[in-house]
């Protein structure tokens, strides 16, 4: 009889946690829908108005949760949290399992802050024009690059499966869509033009994966102007592509302020109200006025009175808005957890850390290693010099340190490159430090100091590049050089004789043609987040092969702006397509990087040589690691149909991996060519695979000189 009752309780008890589990994010749509009905019955008019806006305080009456938000591109935006490589550097490992692994481990730290919507990933694709000061939000200029990284970003976030949305998942919001960055000025905000082509081949790829693939739950418009229509009114991209055409289920939040923009920006709406009712007619959903300042708001209680007494018709689209937002709450599981008290400090844990470190590690990109200066042998130096003003930690008075990029709250710590190199050489080789100069002066007070630390050392290590203070949001430049006095200081420093290691720490792509004429060793480290100095220091001296390759192009100066690699056909071949007076290739192409090791590719061959309109074939090419070190090759696969009805960039990336292979290591990389990535759109704009033949190029960049083509016939 006890066994029995013992059974008894066991089960009932295993019911009872299944029964809470499945209340917790795992409703199916159909048990939400019903839900939210009935709650919506139950709501007065404020009550849904107060829904509209972000952190809508708890509804006590009805027991409807508040839903906190952060931003989280490479980390919580919150004190205390771990600070992750920034979006450019997450580009740059060309490994999307990395985001997702740092996603996951985000995801924890926000349901730990009672965080459970965030504003990223940015899915931009950056075309070309580093001066605009986002670039580093962004993976690079390549959209299906974009893609696998704003899905795995998504699908690390939010959980898959039966994962999604759980007490361990929160949700994400795709931005900025669309196009945000193709403005003709590279200016934060500025009006972007482009042919419904150039949207579809390049500005919407990322956002159809992450909404198809990874069913990002939120989603955010940018704040321009689009082909003459602002993002926050614009219904045939909002409704007809992303709801209609796509199916996206989620809701829609502004840019912050974007909804009163339409009045006050873009001068479209004739008052607050107008532009409530735009916003809401277009469907989006929710208002974002960080801080809300009435001054600024449109989804309130005055505005949205009045706005229905002009027109009463936008009732269904206040309880359209309001279901939705009720939705994401019922998916994250937040009605379970209403009146859960939480820590009162964040806490970024070691694994976090760990995980930070690893990704740094494969984000550096070595870009130059004149006779393999690097990695530096310890034991045939006796003293290096650590010089330069992204040398040092250079904490700012608000707590941040500039050197992790934007959207950083204030970290826990951040290992500098002086204390990286510190750490790893302890008492065995004297470090000489001075910093020569700082980012924001043009005083070279300190190039004295600066001299005599190198000439005392047998090496120096030169930090230079830029900060959360010269590259961000809203901080657009109009010519792309070192700032300050640097490359002075570049050069003063060169003048000693002494070899010399460049760190680029930096946020976007810059000119550094004198480095890279004059300098032997290019590291570009963007940045690498609050293990920084470690990552670093252990590349320095070898503990870490470099693997990293760029996802931007460098231009050698801003007169080559837009530069990219996609390209379509010009007048090269004839002269016609060069500067007349300058080189017209880019200082650094996108996906090159060097290694400490050397790798070689043969036997590049496709499975069937010719395949049917909708068949499917691989390509498969042979990667042996040729050098005596362990290391990582990025293998890119690009595509270009031959002869096709309409114009085509030269080639495009369609697959990539990134694999190990240790020293006389040979691996078999293989691809899939199927219909999408054969496919273009014709003229008709539809999506179609033409007959005829296509070059299939691989290799480690996308330069001529390190590919290897072959051809595919599709009949």
């Amino acid at each position: 009889m006890i066994k029995s009752n013992s059974l008894f309780i066991k089960f009932f008890f295993v019911l009872v946690a299944a029964h809470f589990q499945a209340g917790f994010a795992q409703q199916s749509n159909t048990e939400i829908a019903a839900k939210v009905k009935v709650l919506l019955g139950k709501m007065t008019l404020d009550e849904k108005i107060e829904q509209l806006t972000q952190d809508a305080p708890e509804n006590t009456r009805l027991g409807i949760p508040m839903m906190k938000y952060s931003e989280c591109l490479h980390g919580l935006w919150l004190d205390n949290a771990t600070v992750y490589p920034q979006a450019i550097a997450l580009g740059s490992t060309w490994e999307p399992k990395l985001l997702q692994e740092m996603t996951t481990h985000i995801a924890l730290e926000a349901r730990a802050a009672n965080l459970t919507h965030c504003y990223s990933p940015n899915l931009d694709v950056i075309t070309g024009d580093p001066r605009y000061g986002r670039v580093e939000e962004s993976y690079g200029e390549d959209p299906f690059l974009v893609s696998k990284m704003g899905v795995a970003f998504v699908n690390g976030l939010q959980g898959t499966g039966k994962e999604r949305f759980d007490k361990n998942h929160i949700m994400a919001t795709a931005k900025h869509f669309v196009g945000y960055p193709e403005n003709r000025r590279g200016i934060n905000g500025g009006f972007s033009d482009m042919s419904e082509r150039r949207l579809f081949e390049i500005h919407l790829p990322p956002f159809e994966a992450v909404v198809k693939e990874a069913k990002v739950g939120s989603l955010m418009p940018g704040h321009q102007d689009f082909n003459g229509i602002p993002m926050h009114m614009n219904k045939p991209l909002l409704q007809g592509l992303l709801r209609d055409k796509w199916g996206f289920d989620g809701f829609i939040v502004s840019d912050n302020n974007d909804v009163l923009r339409l009045n006050l920006m873009h001068s479209i709406a004739k008052d607050r109200v107008d532009a409530a009712i735009l916003g809401l007619k277009t469907g989006v959903d929710m208002d974002l006025v960080i801080g809300k300042s009435l001054e600024w708001s449109t989804y309130t209680n005055a505005v949205l009175k009045e706005a229905l007494k002009r027109d009463p018709s936008i009732i269904k689209n206040i309880d359209q808005s309001v279901s939705r937002v009720l939705t994401a709450k019922y998916r994250l599981g937040l009605f379970e957890t209403l009146g859960k008290t939480y820590p009162d400090k964040l806490v970024s844990k070691p694994e976090s850390q760990a995980v930070s470190l690893k990704i740094a590690k494969k984000a550096i990109v070595l870009l130059k290693n004149e006779n393999n200066l690097l990695p530096l042998d310890k034991n045939k130096i006796k003293s290096i010099a650590v010089i330069g003003p992204n040398a040092d930690e250079n904490k700012l008075p608000n707590g941040k340190f500039p050197l992790l990029g934007g959207y950083t709250g204030a970290a826990p710590y951040y290992v500098s490159v002086l204390q990286g190199i510190k750490d790893k050489v302890g008492k065995d080789i004297k470090v000489n430090y001075a910093k020569g100069c700082d980012l924001y002066t043009d005083s070279k007070a300190g190039f004295d100091e600066a001299i005599k630390a190198a000439q005392n050392s047998d090496v120096v290590i030169l930090a230079v590049g830029g900060s959360s203070l010269t590259c961000g949001e809203g901080i657009d430049r109009d010519n792309l050089d070192l700032i300050g006095v640097q490359n002075e200081l570049v050069e003063a420093i060169h003048k000693t004789g002494k070899p010399i290691v460049a760190v680029l720490i930096n946020g976007r792509p810059l000119s550094i043609n004198f480095i890279a004429e004059k300098i032997p060793s290019i590291l570009e480290t963007w940045y690498l987040g609050m293990k920084s100095g470690e990552a670093i220091a252990e590349t320095i001296f070898g503990d870490n092969n470099p693997g990293g390759k760029l996802t931007v192009s460098f231009p050698r100066s801003v007169g080559q702006i837009p530069v990219t690699y996609l390209e379509k056909p010009d007048f090269v071949g004839s002269g016609k397509g060069l500067y007349k007076f300058a080189d017209k290739t880019p200082l650094f192409a996108f996906g090159q990087g060097m290694s400490y090791t050397t790798f070689e590719y043969k036997n590049l061959k496709l499975a069937q040589p010719t395949i049917a309109v909708n068949g499917k074939t691989t390509v498969s090419v042979e990667v042996t690691n040729t050098g005596k070190r362990d290391g990582d090759e990025i293998v890119q696969m690009y595509i270009r149909d031959d002869f096709a009805s309409v114009g085509r960039y030269n080639k495009m990336l369609k697959g990539f991996e990134r694999v190990h292979l240790k020293a006389g290591e040979t691996k078999t990389v293989q691809f899939e060519l199927n219909f999408d990535n054969l496919s273009i759109y014709n003229q008709e704009m539809k999506k179609v695979v033409e007959p005829g033949d296509f070059t299939i190029s691989v290799g480690a960049s996308s330069l001529a000189k390190d590919l290897t083509a072959i051809k595919l016939t599709v009949k």
